[in-house]
Formats: structure tokens, sequence, C-alpha cells
């Protein structure tokens, strides 16, 4: 289905990562007790504050906090960012960010939630396969800046998911200048044996929805770093003064700390599978990045160039229709909450919105881009890799 490469490197790659939640696990002497979660205001909940020990050693970092209360990454990012940022602050973001995270980053202030409304400068370098333009990131850097913003995962954009040397370059550059760094770490959990923590990052963030849920996690999100940084996210998040001692995990918790043991290999799965599917669609004729043969690969995404928006179109449905729920449906573009453009989804897992589960989307405009990610089982990838040629071209 692709090649050994790939599968050997995903396998080997699952158990060393299985080893360190394993022994993350043990260090905090998990016990049945603490998969019971906690109502009202969650003080106390001991089987929460276990697993925010286990995020901050996997993560590389000192502190973390994982939470039902953000219900998506952008959630959690934006209380990253808007705890950390204070007016006055110069912040440089390496390449557009993620849409939903745009109104957030504007350079220009437009939305009414933009930090330049309350005092901060933003601004945005332009960014090439190998990482930030050298001329504009050296500029960015001489102008003072107190946070650098990485996007780790490629999101909508043609660029290749980073690697960690290229984070780690972009983070000693930032920290030279005399910046903290931030991390979107979304999609790329669990994709290598480290984590931006253990590369310079101060403050990251993701979804449980995506890599480190496994599958699982019914909602949540998690932001890990520097203690004194996640307790001012625990003031953003809930209210100043009262910071990381509230939050309910509710009936969240057993699926945290499931989904968490079986994402090693979950990613695993979603990385040899869409390594099937770019080997199965670049034969069809379409261009694919990452290639099949690429390792290693660095989030669980394969963008899939196709030739317009009635061939996007059908390749969205094609993948909604091998889905276990909801597989009858025929998804349309809509003005999905936060996008600039139209979105059409093909999502049908048994978690609305978890993209470890096999889902495709895209922006309607061009450059007609889909985004194939997840699948916790190899096989549903490649599944809908055929049902996409189908579509496309009537042949299997």
């Amino acid at each position: 289905m692709t090649t050994s490469t790939v599968a050997a490197g995903a396998e080997h790659l699952a158990e060393r990562n299985l080893e360190r939640v394993l022994a993350a696990f043990r260090g905090v002497r998990l016990a049945a007790p603490d998969l019971v979660g906690s109502e009202g205001y969650g003080y106390g909940d001991v089987g929460r504050d276990k697993l925010e020990q286990v995020y901050a050693r996997l993560m590389g970092t000192e502190a973390a906090l994982v939470r039902p209360q953000w219900a998506s990454g952008t959630g959690a990012l934006a209380a990253m960012v808007r705890a950390a940022v204070g007016p006055g602050q110069h912040v440089v973001t390496v390449g557009p960010v993620y849409d939903t995270l745009a109104p957030l980053l504007d350079p220009s202030g437009a939305h009414r939630g933009s930090l330049v409304r309350y005092g901060a400068r933003v601004t945005s370098v332009p960014v090439s396969d190998r990482g930030a333009e050298p001329g504009a990131w050296q500029a960015a850097l001489a102008d003072s800046p107190d946070w650098v913003y990485l996007q780790r995962s490629r999101g909508y954009q043609r660029r290749p998911s980073w690697a960690r040397d290229t984070l780690q370059a972009l983070m000693a550059d930032a920290h030279r200048a005399g910046a903290r760094v931030l991390v979107d770490n979304c999609y790329g959990e669990f994709t290598d044996l480290s984590e931006p923590g253990h590369w310079g990052a101060d403050l990251l963030a993701g979804s449980l929805l995506k890599n480190p849920g496994g599958g699982l996690a019914a909602t949540g999100g998690y932001v890990a770093g520097r203690a004194h940084l996640v307790d001012q996210v625990g003031d953003q998040l809930n209210a100043p003064g009262v910071g990381t001692d509230l939050g309910p995990s509710g009936p969240y918790l057993r699926g945290f700390w499931q989904g968490l043991f079986y994402a090693p290999h979950a990613v695993a799965e979603a990385l040899i599978g869409t390594a099937a599917a770019a080997q199965l669609l670049a034969a069809a004729g379409w261009p694919v990045d990452p290639p099949a043969d690429a390792w290693p690969r660095h989030d669980i995404i394969l963008a899939v160039e196709l030739p317009g928006p009635e061939a996007l179109l059908a390749a969205v449905r094609a993948v909604q229709s091998v889905s276990p729920v909801d597989g009858h449906v025929i998804p349309e573009p809509w003005a999905m909450p936060g996008y600039p453009d139209p979105v059409v989804m093909a999502q049908g897992g048994f978690v609305p919105g978890g993209s470890l589960e096999l889902s495709a989307d895209a922006p309607m405009r061009p450059p007609w881009t889909l985004y194939l990610q997840g699948g916790v089982m190899r096989q549903h990838a490649v599944l809908a890799a055929r049902a996409i040629i189908r579509a496309l071209t009537g042949q299997a």
C-alpha cells in the first residue's frame, strides 16, 4: 500500500512514542480513580492535574493546561496568544497563520478582536519552503520583537509543514533577538520523538481533536510551556487570579487519558495511510505533497492539487462517501465560522471536527488544493484515495 520506508519509520516512531507515554503515566502513578473527572468548579481534580503533568513531560515543558473548555485548537491558540502578548508589544508571525487565527494576528487590525486594537503590533514575514524569507526575517528580528509566532503545520498554505530542524533554527534566531516563541503545534504531535517544548518553544498549543486525542477525545485543547506563562493562560481561560485551579473535566477525562494512550499508534496509522493515499493519487496524475516516499513526515496532512472547483467538490464528496458516519450525505461549501472563504469539508467521523479521524477539507479558492488528513486506520485512507480516483476518472 505504501513504501516500506514510511511504514517502517512510522511503526518505529509509534513504539518509541508509546514508551514515552507509558513512562509519563507511570511517573504520575495513574490509577483508576484518576479517570472519573469532576464537576462544578473542578477544584481538587487529581486526574486532571496528573494529565497536565503528563502533557508537560511529553511536550518538553514545565507546565500544561489540558481542558475541555477549549472546543478547538483555535480556542487554545487564541487564549495562549492573548495571555502572552501585552499592549505595546511586537509580535512577528512567520508566514500567514491559519485562517481562524488570522483575525487575532492581522497586522492591519481590521478585525474587532485583533491584537492591534489592543495596542500590540504585528509583523508578518513571508516564507519559503525552507522557512522564513531571509531578508524579511532578519529585518523583523532587528525590529525588537517581543514574541515570534510559528505554525508547525502548513494549514491552508502551499509551503511544506516544517521539520524539527527548521523550527529549531527559527526559535534560536528568535531567542538571540530577545524574543520568546509561541508555537501552533496542531497536527504535528507524535510525528517526531520530541515536541517543540524540547526544541525551545516558550509556549505551544494544540487540539485534542487532532493527534494527542487519539481519535477518542470528544473535545478539548492544551497549552504547554513555561510555568508562569501557563499560569497567565489559566487567567485568560478562567479569570485573573483564578489561574489554573478552576476547570471541571466533566465526563471527558477518561477519553483524554485513553486517547493519549492510543495517540502514538493512531498518528502512525495516519502517517502510513496518507503516504499510501499519496502513492495512489500521484499515480493517477495529481500532484501531492509530501510525496509518498517522504520520510520523516512532519504532520498528518496530505495536500492534493486538483484542476478546479468541480474536481475539488467531487474529491471531498468521495471522501465523505467512505465515512462511517453520514456517509450518505453530500458536502456543500458553507460560510464556516472563522474562515474568509467558503469551506467544503468531508467529516464523517465519530467526533465532529475530529481531524485525526479521516477527513478532507478545502477553502473554495485557487489553487484548488484538497487537504486530506488523519485516518486512525491506514486502510481507511487507502479507501478514500480510491474513492477520489473513481469520482474523478471513473476508474477504480
